[in-house]
């Protein structure tokens, strides 16, 4: 090949290189940052007693926000996480552990999410704290949350995200589980990090 043909051949190949690592290099940055994220931690009260997240380092931790009032998002979210935990073999289950936070402090109490949160899987735990603790929590997981407010006091709605929260064993987000997610979908989506 003539050497005056060669030469721009080779600096467009040399401005191609740049241009790819230019272009990927952010992206190999955010994956060292998310990485080097601190692991999640927060103390928050169940029937059980105080829960610190840190003390589930090991485990694979689920976590819902919701309410026990909700009529029907919580109620199915909370269902499709329960048939998901009982597909898994005993020894993975071993390795969970379910939490469904409550964004209503005002009317969930620690004994009531016990008892609700039974009906859904034996090892979920229902934990609330204070209104300034929850929403703590919510913003660390960019959680979304309002009151309706009706004319009763006692009666209203609550709106909020839907999407379950996988952390790792080191309490780092692994991934988020959207709403209606099937049995199955949550199942291999909790074997990837099992084996992460």
């Amino acid at each position: 090949m003539n050497n005056r043909l060669l030469f721009p051949a080779v600096i467009l190949v040399v401005l191609l290189l740049v241009v790819v690592v230019l272009l990927f290099w952010p992206v190999a940055d955010k994956q060292v940052a998310e990485s080097k994220k601190p692991p999640v931690n927060f103390v928050l009260q169940t029937a059980q007693g105080p829960l610190e997240l840190a003390q589930l380092r090991g485990k694979i931790v689920l976590l819902y926000f919701g309410y026990t009032n909700c009529p029907d998002v919580c109620p199915t979210s909370l269902a499709l996480l329960g048939f998901a935990l009982h597909k898994l073999e005993p020894g993975e289950q071993e390795k969970i552990q379910p939490v469904f936070i409550s964004v209503d402090p005002n009317r969930d109490k620690v004994e009531n999410l016990a008892e609700y949160v039974a009906y859904f899987h034996p090892s979920m735990l229902g934990a609330t704290g204070t209104e300034d603790q929850i929403a703590s929590v919510a913003r660390t997981f960019g959680v979304i949350y309002s009151y309706e407010q009706d004319d009763s006091d006692e009666d209203y709605v609550v709106n909020h995200s839907s999407m379950t929260y996988l952390l790792d064993r080191d309490g780092r987000l692994y991934e988020t589980i959207p709403h209606g997610a099937s049995p199955d979908k949550i199942v291999a989506t909790i074997r990837r990090a099992l084996v992460h």
